[in-house]
């Protein structure tokens, strides 16, 4: 009998053996991969919520029981815009980024059927912020986000634990040239005033505001991305006669600014500002002007625009997690 013989048969034996292992591991494999994203407490979660008979979006991420911090967005944009700034603070607080009626994946009723105003603005996330159970919070403040913020600081001061401001006026100050229009059409609100400023809700000007004033060296960090998404949405039927209502509504925001700092130095909320420097929106001047009334204020001035979030969202996040570790109650 050839010897050689049990040797093969005992070799063959074996890879068979190690080829089925292979196979089951892979397909053991395959069934891992296949099983959905396990939800951590920082993953980002899509959430909507009924308010005023329409459905409100919004972006949440952390433990609920954490302190939370409240993103305010600007124009003309959403939640969209804290896509890089809500995982860096999710892991140690409850972060909630709504989308105001029209804007974002919010419901747009149409202008004749719904309040579409600043002091609407804030009764739909003051409303928000009751339905799921926030007691208190810091307000990120940004542009359109600063009057909505500020005026919930209005009716509940003792809930505001402090403010992030970023590119987001309360004064005069603030409003320099690229306000004209505006001014012109808050005095004479006509359909020809309003014309004009119908330019700025066309892809032009929505790419202009992410990347006007950003250093030619720091153009790429911008994604096109963002007036892509943003135009989108403002090309929605009705949706720029909804910005030009906004436009106009704006000036009771002036109105108010008087008030807003006359509580800024009677309840000193803690503030850290981190603002675009080179912003013609919403220029330097808006910046330093915080300093008459609040004392306790962490001020820095970044060599960017009005979205500063698209260049320095790790400093930002860096000088907001140590802002709200010492904000905590």
């Amino acid at each position: 009998m050839n010897r050689t013989l049990p040797v093969v048969i005992i070799k063959l034996t074996m890879l068979i053996v190690l080829s089925l292992f292979a196979m089951t591991n892979v397909f053991a494999a395959q069934v891992v991969d296949a099983r959905p994203d396990a939800i951590a407490s920082e993953t980002t979660k899509y959430q909507r919520a009924q308010i005023q008979g329409i459905e409100i979006a919004y972006r949440e991420a952390g433990n609920s029981e954490n302190p939370a911090i409240v993103l305010l967005h600007g124009f003309p944009t959403s939640s969209h815009m804290f896509r890089k700034l809500i995982p860096r603070l999710a892991k140690e607080y409850y972060v909630i980024a709504p989308d105001y009626p029209g804007y974002g994946s919010s419901d747009q009723p149409p202008a004749d059927k719904f309040d579409y105003s600043f002091e609407n603005f804030t009764a739909v996330v003051d409303e928000l912020l009751q339905q799921i159970r926030v007691p208190n919070y810091v307000l990120y403040v940004m542009d359109y986000g600063a009057p909505v913020g500020f005026r919930l600081f209005a009716k509940h001061p003792e809930r505001v634990r402090g403010f992030v401001i970023q590119n987001g006026n309360a004064y005069s100050e603030g409003l320099k040239e690229f306000w004209d229009p505006l001014k012109q059409y808050w005095k004479n609100p006509t359909a020809a005033n309003g014309n004009k400023l119908r330019p700025f809700f066309e892809l032009k000007a929505t790419k202009w505001q992410w990347t006007h004033g950003i250093p030619e060296e720091r153009q790429h960090l911008v994604s096109p991305d963002n007036w892509i998404h943003d135009q989108y949405l403002l090309d929605r039927p009705g949706n720029k006669n909804i910005q030009l209502r906004m436009f106009l509504d704006y000036r009771t925001n002036v109105d108010q600014y008087a008030h807003w700092q006359s509580l800024f130095r009677k309840h000193q909320p803690p503030a850290l500002l981190v603002w675009g420097k080179n912003d013609v929106i919403f220029p330097e001047p808006g910046a330093h002007a915080f300093k008459k009334d609040l004392k306790d204020l962490e001020f820095h001035l970044l060599d960017t625009g009005h979205f500063a979030l698209e260049t320095h969202a790790s400093f930002i996040a860096q000088r907001m997690l140590a802002f709200l570790d010492r904000t905590k109650e």
